[in-house]
């Protein structure tokens, strides 16, 4: 999981797809001006790490995050959070 969101791209597919769910692969690739296909090889990473969902509309396969991952992330990350953090928050 955390793999998956050690590159800029995909950490910056995941922030784009919380404010935008149901987002299609071609509008990542003018927000991060990088080629078709390397949207889709990070798009595939974030899909096999169970980050984001598909859905096909028409021809376009549009992307979501997983709610669930994000709570498997806070949970993870809670749970490493040094106690003096974790007092303060």
């Amino acid at each position: 999981m955390f793999r998956a969101l050690g590159h800029p791209v995909r950490l910056g597919i995941m922030k784009a797809l919380a404010e935008r769910p149901e987002t299609c692969a071609c509008d990542f690739t003018e927000l991060f001006h990088v080629t078709q296909p390397t949207i889709s090889q990070h798009l595939r990473v974030l899909r096999e790490a169970g980050l984001v969902v598909t859905r096909r509309k028409g021809v376009q396969i549009c992307y979501s995050v997983r709610p669930e991952a994000l709570h498997r992330l806070h949970e993870v990350l809670t749970a490493i959070q040094p106690p003096r953090l974790a007092a303060a928050s």
